[in-house]
């Protein structure tokens, strides 16, 4: 059986939010040194500041300053910080409930080891040299052997407020395709597409999945498609991604190549964004040691008609 393939992958994207004004103010205190918790209708203070109840779902908004000082009410310890964490060494992540708060919030704890760390220490914050108005400006906790802090009663009002972030979506993995569409891209890199049959419903799928979603089989009779093929529906893009080399706007399509089952999709080229239309007859274009179709192209035949695609839209 050929080595089957794998490859580490990210997925990364910036996370645009507006505040609302409790969020805001939360934030902006963090900037100036500034805990503030939010009070509910019936006394209790909530840290971090929330916009709604959690337990009626009313809207609140009485901002309260409540100490940087706290206990842990619970652990656990991090023996392998990964990228972007609080800390690049090894730490604990707590729960603690600031003096003054009856929730508690999550945050690293700065500390020689595990055995270093309990239930029900006391901790104080330790601040960010640099701040933004980020859940960051609290870099992490540290040991603290004093008592309750009494914060100064900070009305929430501040100049300059932050009033929205930007946040950094980012997940790392390793992808493996499986046996299927390994010899699916092995045979892409020989400019050939192959999927596989299913012994039952007879439908050819491209890519393969190894198994047929209808009937529940496994599949591994090869069949090769295309190259040309249809175009079954599209959009037109007109965002351009980041480290992607296209001008917009440009059109991307679902492709029914012949002798498939159903379509995959690929960047239509060679033809302006505004004459690509459903039925289009298209073949691959491939660029000098691409290891897939870098587009797709007309190929001047005349377009397919509906009934021969309408089952693959």
């Amino acid at each position: 059986m050929p080595e089957v393939l794998k490859a580490p992958l990210v997925v990364e994207f910036p996370f645009t939010r507006s505040l609302g004004p409790v969020q805001s103010a939360f934030l902006t205190g963090l900037r100036e040194r500034v805990v503030l918790g939010v009070r509910t209708t019936d006394g209790r203070t909530l840290v971090p500041a929330v916009e709604y109840d959690p337990v009626t779902a009313d809207e609140i908004h009485d901002l309260v300053e409540v100490a940087p000082t706290g206990t842990v009410t619970t652990w656990a310890w991090n023996h392998e910080p990964r990228r972007g964490q609080p800390l690049d060494t090894p730490f604990a992540w707590v729960l603690v409930r600031l003096d003054g708060a009856d929730t508690a919030l999550l945050h690293a704890l700065d500390a020689p080891g595990p055995d270093a760390v309990r239930t029900g220490m006391r901790v104080r914050v330790r601040w960010a040299p640099e701040r933004s108005g980020a859940i960051t400006d609290i870099a992490c906790f540290e040991p603290y052997d004093g008592g309750p802090g009494e914060p100064a009663g900070h009305d929430g009002r501040f100049e300059n407020p932050v009033t929205g972030i930007v946040a950094a979506a980012r997940l790392d993995y390793v992808y493996s395709p499986g046996r299927a569409q390994t010899a699916y891209i092995e045979n892409l890199a020989e400019r050939r597409t192959v999927g596989e049959r299913c012994p039952s419903c007879r439908k050819v799928y491209v890519p393969p999945r190894g198994a047929c979603p209808t009937c529940g089989l496994a599949t591994s009779e090869q069949v090769e498609v295309g190259p040309r093929g249809t175009v079954t529906t599209y959009c037109i893009v007109n965002i351009k991604a980041k480290n992607l080399d296209i001008d917009v706007p440009y059109v991307y399509a679902h492709i029914a190549l012949d002798g498939a089952g159903l379509a995959l999709h690929g960047r239509i080229g060679g033809i302006p964004y505004d004459e690509v239309r459903m039925g289009l007859r298209v073949e691959p274009v491939w660029t000098e040691g691409g290891r897939h179709p870098d587009h797709y192209r007309p190929t001047g035949e005349p377009d397919a008609d509906y009934e021969t695609y309408k089952e693959m839209l």
